[in-house]
């Protein structure tokens, strides 16, 4: 096992497009790191210029103590797990596992030994004598991990490799990945665009757009506490809702509703200067709406609670999803159309714009009635709508564009 580090990582095309641009990512011995972003972004280059299977244009690569830059995939001990399994038709399960140490020409006896302890593990016991083609995808995949631990590498590299199975195997698939690699304790780096992947496999998420890194963090702090626009949109499902807002002081005019906000949410914004009135992006998570029917007396305080007609339900069993429509008005809402569309939001602001609210499954509400909706003030997001930077980030760091 080895710590992965990154200064500086730069890959150029010859017609000078960067996909990945001045990364720094230091990844230590036995973490799991996930690097997410939509499609485009650089996470795949980045992963395959950490095996070799692309050149680095800048920047050193260090695998341990060592710069790897230079050196061939074959001799940088990396194991990586791939999309499509990779896996030979014509061997065996058993002979796939063992290709890689038949090519190392591992002891026949140690052969045996490895692949029969991480068939175990991978509960593909019965199996070893079975071919690719009678095995399910949840179980090819698994032969693929297979073959990447028998070799006990310094790391595992996995590119996507969920993206073939259906909705259920993946969430099985997802616990298998944590389960072994908190068994094994191997330096992991995954890459995904699936932002739930992200959330539930990571120690830490890398969030990259247009081959740059927006915000490195556990999914907890990414979460709750984004640097800026791009990583609050992207991550969470539904996504948030951003809208414009005018703010004056503590006093938030939204255009549903007028709300005084907490005041450590004044102070961090305060801090960030511009004192008077200003327009600000307002984000709000889906789960910071509620039935005001649902909240207690006690709870009621904490927020504001305002009239809206629901447009829409879709109930999920444990909870449901009210569409909310409102007036956006034309305060900053080209500003916020075209923001939305750079970063692969589809969020939009106008005379359409609706928000998702996340409901309590025993909420009454109906569609196209009016309902009374609980707002949580301590839970509002701010962002600058010029930069995209969060006014409300707790431990201000650059932000990147």
């Amino acid at each position: 096992m080895s710590a992965i580090t990154m200064r500086g990582i730069t890959k150029r095309y010859p017609d000078g497009t960067e996909a990945v641009s001045s990364v720094d990512l230091d990844i230590a011995d036995g973490e799991f790191v996930i690097l997410v972003g939509p499609s485009g972004c650089g996470k795949s280059t980045l992963l395959r210029m950490i095996v070799g299977l692309e050149d680095i244009s800048d920047g050193e690569m260090r695998i341990g103590d060592e710069v790897v830059n230079d050196r061939a995939p074959k001799d940088r001990d990396l194991a990586m797990v791939f999309q499509n399994y990779a896996l030979y038709p014509h061997l065996s399960v058993r002979e796939n596992m063992a290709f890689p140490l038949r090519i190392a020409k591992v002891d026949d006896a140690e052969v045996t030994r490895r692949v029969e302890e991480a068939a175990r593990v991978l509960e593909l016991t019965e199996n070893l004598d079975r071919k690719p083609a009678n095995l399910s995808g949840g179980q090819r995949q698994r032969v693929a991990m297979g073959r990447a631990i028998v070799r006990d590498p310094k790391a595992f590299l996995f590119d996507e490799p969920l993206s073939n199975l259906d909705a259920k195997l993946r969430v099985q698939m997802r616990t298998e990945i944590a389960r072994i690699q908190k068994k094994y304790g191997t330096t992991t780096v995954y890459v995904t665009h699936d932002q739930t992947e992200a959330m539930t496999l990571g120690d830490r998420v890398a969030v990259l757009r247009k081959g740059v890194i927006q915000q490195v963090d556990t999914p907890r702090n990414l979460y709750n506490d984004p640097v800026n626009l791009f990583v609050a949109g992207f991550i969470g499902s539904p996504s948030m809702n951003l809208l414009p807002g005018t703010l004056r002081g503590a006093h938030l005019s939204l255009p549903f509703v007028d709300l005084e906000l907490p005041q450590d949410v004044v102070e961090r914004v305060s801090s960030q200067g511009g004192a008077g009135e200003r327009q600000v992006i307002v984000g709000i998570r889906p789960e910071h709406f509620e039935d005001a029917e649902m909240v207690s007396r006690d709870d009621q305080h904490k927020g504001v609670v305002f009239p809206s007609r629901i447009s829409n339900i879709e109930w999920m069993g444990s909870e449901l999803y009210a569409y909310l429509p409102y007036q956006a008005g034309d305060a900053i809402a080209g500003q916020l159309d075209s923001l939305a569309a750079d970063l692969d939001l589809e969020q939009s602001s106008g005379e359409e714009s609706q928000l998702v609210a996340r409901l309590d499954a025993a909420s009454r509400v109906e569609e196209n009635a009016e309902a009374q909706i609980w707002l949580d003030a301590r839970r509002i997001h701010l962002f600058d709508p010029e930069t995209g930077e969060a006014l409300t980030h707790s431990a201000k760091a650059p932000v990147r564009r």
